[in-house]
Parts: C-alpha cells; sequence; structure tokens
C-alpha cells in the first residue's frame, strides 16, 4: 500500500464478544477502519465509533456473506457455537467453511482466528472444535494467522468467568483433578495486543502462534490468586473420584448460569493447555503479564468499565434480573430507579450536590443515623454532623481501589459531615461516602467508605429530556466480597430500595418545589 493508499477496512467476527468488544475498542484507538459483522446489527447500537461501520451477516446463511467480505483485505474470525446447540462441532464446521469459501471469493488476503492451546491426543470436544476450525479455516485457501491460547484471563471470558464465579461462591471447595491441570493463562488484553500485532506481519503462508502469559500454573493456583486479591480465604479440598460429569453437574447446581457449557468447558479443563512453541516469542517484540497481574489488571479494566458513562435504562436492562436483589451484571449487584423531572438538569442536579453533611439524607435520616452508630461500634466516629476540614485522604474504598468494604481495622460512622455545603469535587467526604467523580449538573459517583462485606457507590446521573425537563436515576452498585457479601445485599435488599427509592422521591421535590440557587463555582 502506497503512501496516498487509504487503508481497507478489517472485517471482524464476533464484535459483541469478549475478545471481539475489546479488540473492536484497540483498532478504533488505533485508528484502523472497521466493519463489524453480525448476525443483529442492533445489538451494537451505541457500541461503535463514528467511523466503524455494521453490516448484517451470518456464518450458517451463506448469502449473507458476499456482501460482507466485498472489498475487505482481512478478516478476524472470533465466531464460536459453543453455548448454542449441543451439536456444536458440526455449526462450528459448517460456519467455517462458509466463511472461508466467502472469503477466498471475495478476494480477502488473511484470516485472522483464535484457536486454543493441547495437544492433538485426548483433547476435549471444546478444544477438538478449536482445532478443526482453525484447519477448515487453511482449507479454503486463504492463508490463516492463528493464534492458540489458553485460558484468558478478562471479564467476560467464560473460564475466567467460571473459576471466579466458584470462588465467590463457595468458601470450601470440593475440587476434582483438574484443579491441578497445568495452563498457561493470558491476560486479555495480551491477547488482544497480539491480535492488533499480527494485522502488521507482512502477507504469506499461514501461521500457527502459541500464545500465553509468563506464568505456567494450575487452575488451583489461578482460583488461590484471585481469592487473595479479592480478599477472600478459600479452601481447596481435592477429590480424585469426581469425573467431569459429576464435576459438571455440581457446577450447574452451585454455578447455575454456567450449567449450559459448564460441562464442555470442565472437559476442556482436563488438558494441559502450554505454550510449546516460542514462534510468538520470535515474532513479537512485547512480552505478556503474569498471572498475578493478569488479574490485577481484569479487576481494574471491569472497574474502569462500570465507571465509562452514565447509567440508563439500557445499561441496567443489558444484566441479568434477578427474582431477589435487583440486576446482576458480572459479579456485581445493581438497584436502580429513575424519576422524570419538569425542570432543566440543572435545577435537578442542585439537591444532589447538597446532599449529606448538614443538609442531611433528605430520607430516612433516622436510618443513616443508625448505619453511622453501627459503623461506630465497630470502629467508625458516631454520627456529628457539619462542614468539616480539607478532604480527608481517601483510605482505599473507591473504584481505584480494592481495600474497601470490609477490609479496614473498622468503620467510619456519619460523622465527617462535607467540606464545603453547595459544591463537591473528586476526593470530597460526605459523611460516610467519598466522592469518586461529579460533573456539574449531570452525575455524581459516591464510594461507600463504612464498614460493608464488599464495595459500594452511589450514583446519580442527570440528563435533559426531549422537549424540556430533565431524567434524574439513581443507581446503587454492590461489589460483594463472597458469599457473605452476598448474603448481605439480599437481606438488606428491602430496606435499600425503601430508602433509595425515598431518597430519589425527596430530590424530585426539592428540585421541583424549591427555587434553583445558581451554583457558584469556587476560585481554582
Amino acid at each position: 500500500m502506497n503512501a496516498t493508499e487509504q487503508p481497507r477496512e478489517i472485517l471482524l467476527t464476533g464484535a459483541t464478544g469478549c475478545i471481539g468488544g475489546r479488540l473492536l475498542a484497540a483498532l478504533e484507538a488505533h485508528g484502523r477502519p472497521v466493519r463489524c459483522m453480525t448476525r443483529r446489527p442492533a445489538a451494537l447500537n451505541g457500541r461503535v465509533g463514528p467511523h466503524t461501520s455494521v453490516v448484517r451477516g451470518d456464518c450458517l446463511d451463506p448469502i449473507s456473506l458476499p456482501g460482507a467480505l466485498a472489498g475487505i483485505d482481512t478478516a478476524c474470525y472470533l465466531v464460536h457455537s459453543m453455548g448454542g446447540t449441543a451439536d456444536f462441532e458440526a455449526q462450528d464446521r459448517i460456519a467455517a467453511s462458509n466463511f472461508g469459501t466467502a472469503a477466498r471469493a471475495a478476494g480477502v488476503r488473511r484470516l485472522v482466528y483464535v484457536g486454543g492451546l493441547g495437544s492433538a491426543a485426548g483433547l476435549s470436544r471444546h478444544l477438538r472444535s478449536r482445532h478443526e476450525t482453525g484447519a477448515v479455516l487453511r482449507e479454503s485457501g486463504v492463508p490463516v494467522v492463528e493464534l492458540r491460547s489458553g485460558i484468558v484471563i478478562g471479564a467476560g471470558s467464560l473460564s475466567f468467568e467460571l473459576i471466579r464465579a466458584l470462588v465467590e461462591r463457595l468458601p470450601v471447595m470440593i475440587c476434582p483433578s483438574w484443579v491441578r491441570t497445568p495452563t498457561q493463562p493470558i491476560a486479555l488484553a495480551d491477547l488482544v495486543a497480539y491480535l492488533v500485532a499480527v494485522l502488521d506481519l507482512p502477507h504469506g503462508d499461514s501461521r500457527v502462534f502459541e500464545v500465553g502469559g509468563a506464568d505456567v500454573v494450575s487452575y488451583g493456583e489461578i482460583m488461590r490468586e484471585y481469592a487473595r486479591q479479592r480478599g477472600l480465604r478459600r479452601r481447596l479440598i481435592p477429590v480424585p473420584l469426581l469425573t467431569p460429569r459429576l464435576s459438571s453437574l455440581w457446577l450447574g447446581l452451585t454455578t447455575p448460569v454456567y450449567a449450559r457449557v459448564g460441562r464442555e468447558l470442565v472437559d476442556g479443563l482436563r488438558t494441559a493447555t502450554v505454550v510449546r512453541d516460542d514462534a510468538a516469542r520470535n515474532a513479537f517484540a512485547f512480552r505478556p503479564l503474569g498471572l498475578r497481574q493478569a488479574i490485577a489488571r481484569a479487576q481494574e479494566e471491569e472497574d474502569a468499565a462500570f465507571v465509562a458513562g452514565p447509567w440508563s435504562e439500557a445499561r441496567v436492562a443489558a444484566g441479568t434480573a434477578l427474582r431477589w436483589g435487583g440486576v446482576r451484571i458480572r459479579t456485581r449487584l445493581i438497584h436502580s430507579c429513575a424519576v422524570d423531572l419538569p425542570v432543566a438538569p440543572a435545577a435537578a442536579f442542585a439537591p444532589i450536590r447538597r446532599i449529606g453533611g448538614a443538609n442531611g439524607w433528605y430520607y430516612g435520616d433516622w436510618m443513616w443515623r443508625l448505619r453511622g452508630f453501627v459503623d461506630r461500634l465497630i470502629g467508625g466516629g458516631g454520627m456529628k454532623r457539619g462542614p468539616r476540614g480539607a478532604p480527608h485522604p481517601a483510605p482505599g474504598g473507591g473504584l481505584g481501589c480494592r481495600g474497601g468494604g470490609g477490609r479496614r481495622s473498622g468503620g467510619v460512622g456519619m460523622n465527617r459531615g462535607r467540606r464545603d455545603a453547595e459544591h463537591l469535587a473528586a476526593g470530597d467526604v460526605v459523611d460516610c461516602w467519598r466522592v469518586d467523580a461529579c460533573e456539574p449538573d449531570a452525575s455524581l459517583r459516591l464510594a461507600a467508605e463504612m464498614k460493608v462485606p464488599g464495595r459500594a457507590w452511589l450514583q446519580f446521573d442527570v440528563a435533559p429530556r426531549d422537549g424540556g425537563g430533565s431524567t434524574v436515576r439513581q443507581t446503587a452498585v454492590f461489589d460483594p466480597a463472597g458469599l457473605l457479601g452476598r448474603c448481605y445485599w439480599h437481606a438488606l435488599y428491602p430496606v435499600h430500595v425503601l430508602l433509595f427509592e425515598g431518597l430519589l422521591r425527596s430530590i424530585a421535590r426539592r428540585a421541583v418545589g424549591a427555587p434553583l440557587v445558581p451554583e457558584s463555582r469556587p476560585a481554582p
């Protein structure tokens, strides 16, 4: 390609998945033109950049593929069917064959694919299908660059979500022999970095790169390290007679969300997935993270994703609605409610920015005082109100830290008030909360610093409505620390609903009933 020629679009399949979604963000950040192919284009609404196009295409529908592949030089194939039907192997073969044939007819020069590590002998159905898909793509005649990886450490990765679901739920785990199987886990960020680097390789013949993190560990060691970073005490009891079938049934009882694919995943965990070929180390300059750094980064990235934008009805609806306890998004539990007001965002936000301190909490103030008293018994400081001095140094309850939620020696109570009755800024104390972020007339996020078995936030988002007025949405987010944290959330859920929905109604009355006092900005 000469200097004046525009780069051709990269076709990306699987953009709604864990790896595909992160790869899409990375390609957009690098300024690469991307065309996403998906069966449901509406699923990517609001999730792609202005220079990314979205087309409909289904690898099981050959007629839909030529248009999606037209003019494409490189296509990333990140499709699998394991969560769809029982005969996912046959579907994977058909999908790969259809895609490879259409890619060759469209003049595609390279396919990029993510497979799985593991030697050819004794593979599970899942890993065997991963290897077979790569072979079918190569049979199309289009050169294929295949990255074979082990377990991916990152939010949304099925194997990682399975492992952390077990650790979060079970203080004592009866573990089959696969917990001792060696594996070489790779951080999601590192796998995505490999995929981006592959795009800069010169065109040529098909290649297979085995990629993994810096450490070779067992699945039991992954569990223990995750528990350590979450501040959880977990005991693993090995039981060698627990067969894969019994293990998958037990998995379905303890983590029902993974019952559908549990047996296939557990079957794959019996196979050692370790890098045997150092071709990737020679071809790419960067060095991947070790296990400890990969887990830490996965949690940091998940935290960052949660604060990436305001809460909305659509964002809440994307989670799993629970019969009791609100909504779950991965490990976090959420209660969200909203109210429409006939006032401008500035007026709606005014009582929000004045909350706490001498103004109180507008609703159920005695419950807040009682909560402060409980925190004082644990080791905090009571319920004294009023302005205080400069903000206290953060002891570690916000999104940037993992030290909140029952890990400090004592609570903080409700005695700290707030620095200023009118203005809030990131780092300010508001009674038993600390301001994580504040955008004037738009949003306020508070991080709890009282004693709780996990981490908690309370967020207010104000948005203008079409035709005038505004919508105020209040969202409580709780990241429970193990089984105790889950019990705490579900046991107190009716109290939290009463308190937070009453708070939102009181904010609405104050916003509508009281005249707006323009916020004066303090001198920098």
